[in-house]
Formats: structure tokens, sequence, C-alpha cells
């Protein structure tokens, strides 16, 4: 265990020496920002993983091809990602509060907007890119100050906030489930976007930035390419494109997969999302301890490998118990990839006050492969008249070349740390 650890240490002490600052590890300010980064989860990530719910209900009531109404759920999750990279760059220029206070508000007239959709156009540009493009001015801002706070307990704190995605999975779905039965769609939309709107609030009082904007850094260029110049960081960001392609198809189509080859009824299908954002709560928490004894680089990777071995397992499944063990078993899995990729970035990267740009590109390739994974899954199930086997074979070949590339940046960035661990003493 001594190659891992050596692994986090040596990055933790290299930021130092770089930046003379040595992140406090806790108080007030530090916790404060991982309960904003709590709400924002909540509101961001939330609300994706429980589009499973909006995928089976537009499907039946636009009356669209399964690929069609996936670019919604995949628009979004592209620009929440890819918006970090003039995010990330704002927030280390010093434009932290206008950044999110942008984002905030366009996550709520989003919702709002949706609420009134009657097209599947319109619910493109409200679902898809207002709430898409708000995701991507909040999610990595708050990300950076957070790893900011924390060097040893990033893992801890990466998870904890990370929880705010299975909490608003639980509540976003249940809403839906009870809901849109009962008062319909728009007042369904009204309602969560209230709760968005209390809880940014929230989060937006209670977060304070706490490093200084980097020298010269509101002329900096927006994306920064000089970071392509570490093989380790090239090799992680085209592992992270691959392995989201595979990310996101469970969770947009768990439900009608349920629906379509179980024959399970719509409402007892949505009970399936319940419990894969409700376990969702162990793949966002475990990681930290394992992190701590494995190294942070290696639980990343053994849980994408599991995550790919998940969706190959997935295509031998077909009685409802068994539907709801593999459930159980996927939310782990994928919810610890999803919880440790900010504090993955944070090991590979060497300076605090650059971290918000290497998210903000990191975050960029992940929008770009889960884009086009889900609708490409989409395409695979109709080519393949109604069978998901393509499209879970993809999912977990996508997962599974992302991982290996990761081990690659992993055994670079070994190499590096060890010679100038060794070289110190």
């Amino acid at each position: 265990m001594a190659v891992p650890s050596l692994i986090d240490i040596a990055g933790t002490v290299d930021t130092a020496a770089a930046t003379g600052d040595i992140p406090p590890d806790g108080g007030l300010a530090a916790w404060l920002s991982v309960t904003a980064g709590f709400f924002v989860i909540m509101n961001s990530w939330g609300i994706i993983i429980s589009f499973g719910i909006f995928q089976t209900y537009y499907v039946s009531n636009l009356h669209l091809p399964p690929s069609d109404i996936s670019w919604i759920g995949s628009l979004a999750v592209f620009l929440l990602f890819f918006g970090g990279i003039a995010s990330g760059r704002l927030t280390d220029a010093g434009y932290f509060r206008p950044t999110t206070t942008l984002g905030s508000f366009l996550i709520v007239f989003g919702s709002f907007m949706t609420s009134l959709c009657t097209t599947y156009w319109q619910l493109v540009l409200a679902q898809g890119i207002c709430i898409g493009i708000g995701n991507g001015f909040l999610l990595t801002p708050i990300m950076t100050v957070v790893s900011t706070y924390f060097g040893r307990k990033l893992p801890l704190a990466m998870g904890i906030a990370a929880c705010g995605s299975v909490v608003g999975g639980l509540i976003y779905t249940g809403m839906a489930r009870a809901l849109l039965p009962t008062i319909g769609f728009g007042w369904t939309l009204r309602a969560i976007a209230f709760i968005q709107l209390g809880t940014l609030l929230l989060a937006m009082l209670v977060v304070r930035p706490r490093q200084l904007p980097a020298k010269g850094g509101q002329t900096l260029p927006v994306v920064d390419f000089t970071a392509f110049r570490e093989p380790e960081f090239s090799l992680f960001v085209l592992g992270s494109f691959f392995s989201f392609m595979g990310v996101f198809f469970g969770f947009f189509y768990l439900a009608s997969y349920a629906r379509d080859v179980n024959g399970m009824p719509y409402t007892d299908s949505l009970n399936l999302l319940l419990v894969l954002n409700g376990i969702g709560i162990v793949g966002r928490l475990l990681p930290s301890p394992l992190a701590k004894l494995f190294g942070t680089l290696n639980t990343f990777i053994a849980l994408m490998m599991a995550s790919a071995l998940a969706m190959y397992t997935w295509i031998a499944v077909y009685s409802t118990p068994g539907l709801y063990g593999w459930t159980v078993l996927y939310s782990i899995a994928v919810g610890g990839v999803q919880s440790l990729m900010p504090a993955a970035i944070a090991v590979l990267n060497s300076d605090l006050r650059n971290v918000g740009s290497r998210l903000g590109i990191a975050f960029a390739a992940v929008g770009i492969g889960s884009l086009i994974g889900s609708p490409i899954a989409g395409v695979l199930i109709t080519a393949r008249a109604g069978s998901y086997v393509g499209a879970q074979a993809f999912s977990g070949s996508a997962l599974a070349a992302g991982a290996l590339l990761i081990l690659a940046a992993r055994e670079i960035r070994r190499r590096k740390t060890s010679a100038s661990f060794w070289s110190k003493l």
C-alpha cells in the first residue's frame, strides 16, 4: 500500500510547494463549502440521474424514438461538463460569484420554462440547453472551491457533496412519481423548480472561495492548453471521455428496459430508479475509506472496471428480482466513479491555483462523451429492433477502455511521483 499513499501524499506536497499554501482540511468555511456542493449537486446531478422518469414519460407522450428523447438529457449532461471550461477559468480569474449566480438563475429559470413546454424542441431548449448551461456555470466553480479547502480529506469531502445527487434523485424521482398522475407535468416541474430555488439560494449564501485569483488570471486564455504537455493529464482526459460514454446509459434507460424487456408497469419501473438513486449513497461514501487504503486513482480505476463489468452482466439479467439486485451493484459502482472523479483530477494536478481550469478541461471531455453515449445506445436499441444487448455491450466497452487509459495515466504519475519523492530523501 506504500505506492498508492505515495501518489496522494506527494501530490499534496507538490501543491503546497507550488503555492506556499496547505489546504486546512477542515474548519467551518470548508464544511460550509461542502454543504454548498451538496445542494448544487442535488440540483444538477439529482435531476440528471432522474432523467429516466422523463425519458419514459416523453417517449410515451411525444411518441418519438428513445434516441431522440435521450438527446435532451445528454445535452444537459454535455453542457454541465463542457461549460466547465469557461466557468473553471472564470473561477481562477476571480469571477466566482457572478458565474455561480448566473448558473443558479439558469437552472431555476429552465425548470420553470420546462413546465410550459408542449413540444420536443421546446424541451430541448429549456430542459436540455438552458438547464445544462446553468449546471455548467455552477458545478465546476463549486467543486473548485471544495478542492481548495481539502487535501487528505478531499475524497471524503467530495463524497459527502456527491451525496447530494442521491438526495436529489430520491426527492425528484419521488415527486415525479407521485405528482405526475395527480397534478400533471406543468405543476410537477414548477414544484421541482421551487425546491431548486430555495436550496440554491442557501448554497450561494454559505459558500466562500478560499483561493485568491491566479496571478494574471483575468488575462489567461479560456483553455489552458499547457495542461496537455503532461501526458498523464492527457490520458486522463481521453479516458474520461470514453468512460462517460457509458456511465449514463443505465440512468437513462433502466426504467425503459424494465418496462420493454421485463414487462414491468410504469410505476414499478420508477421504483427501480428510486433504488438506483437511493443505494447510490453507498457509492458516494464508500470510495473515501477505500481511497485512503489504496490511493485515489487506484480506487477510481477499480470502480470504473466494476462499472464496466456491471454493464456486461446486465445482458444476462431477465428476472425482476435479478434486475433489482443488479441495480444495487451498478448504483454502488457508478456512484463511486462520479464522486471520485474531481478528487482524481486534483491528485493529478500540481497547483491549486489552476485546478479550476483543469477541472473544466476534464469535465469538457466528459461532457462530449456523455453527449454522444446515450444517443448512440438509443440508436443501437432501435437498430436491433428493441434489443438492449448491443447498447449494453457498447456502454461496458466504453467504460473498460476509459479505465485502461486512466490506468496508464496513473502509471505515469506514479513513476514521476516516486522519482520526486526519493530524490528529496
